[in-house]
């Protein structure tokens, strides 16, 4: 079933829909959502208003209050779909809003170079879309609201970790350093809401010939945050930590471990 959902969110990943919305419900309106299974069945990858979704929550039952992931993805658009399968087999349920959905969305990085901080505006883009997505998700019955986590990858790093809110009870930072230029750099969270951030050490994005004080880990923003922890990965030059299933569990770990019942 999840297999399923992956190739029809991607047969349908460039049909404009003939609507009125606005850029920013355009991101929540577009954003994959990945359900825990139920029972025999695996779990379930849907647009946000899919029929399939729709039928999957049915049958939690009017009880059921699912903790959830909002994960914001990186400067290209959505991916990591086995680390969503993962997550809902540990019991989460992970909603992704589309950034890329609106109708004005010039990127801010260039996969080609791997460099970014073009269209500056976008870091503000990522933030609207974290609160937007908390305003959507109160409305909504079978969401744990004490149970709201945050996890951002590369781009969507920087905004999970400069988000100011209370709301999410521990925060996931990937491929991100959390240094560089004033726009982007530090963390933002409150400090006692744990953080975990794993980058590799290799990371070209982050390299001295393509940024300008973009090296470190955001481990360097820590001091006074004693639930928090930064881990630096060895070993080669490549930007992507999902590529390893230790570094997938230990993120699912740390988010069980601060779930709240």
């Amino acid at each position: 079933m999840f297999l399923i959902g992956l190739l029809i969110l991607s047969a349908c990943e460039n049909i404009e829909l003939l609507d009125d919305r606005s850029d920013i419900e355009r991101t929540w309106g577009e954003a994959v959502v990945a359900l825990p299974p139920v029972g025999p069945d695996g779990p379930v990858l849907a647009r946000m208003n899919d029929r399939q979704m729709q039928k999957q929550v049915a049958q939690y039952g009017p009880a059921t209050r699912l903790p959830v992931v909002l994960y914001m993805h990186g400067c290209t658009g959505i991916g990591n779909f086995l680390f969503f399968e993962r997550l809902t087999k540990a019991g989460f349920a992970v909603i992704v809003p589309d950034s890329l959905a609106r109708q004005f969305r010039p990127l801010q990085c260039d996969p080609e170079t791997q460099t970014g901080g073009f269209n500056r505006f976008v870091y503000e883009f990522r933030q609207t879309e974290i609160a937007y997505a908390l305003d959507q998700m109160a409305k909504i019955s079978w969401i744990d609201q004490r149970n709201l986590f945050l996890v951002g990858t590369s781009e969507g790093g920087v905004a999970t970790a400069l988000y100011r809110g209370h709301e999410f009870r521990a925060r996931v930072i990937t491929q991100w350093t959390c240094n560089g230029a004033p726009i982007v750099e530090g963390i933002a969270a409150p400090p006692h809401i744990p953080i975990l951030s794993i980058v590799k050490a290799g990371d070209p994005w982050y390299g001295v010939d393509r940024t300008r004080g973009q090296q470190g880990h955001c481990g360097q923003f820590m001091d006074g945050r004693p639930h928090s922890r930064s881990i630096v990965i060895g070993g080669g030059a490549r930007h992507d930590v999902y590529d390893s299933l230790e570094n997938t569990e230990i993120i699912v770990r740390f988010l069980t471990e601060h779930r709240n019942g």
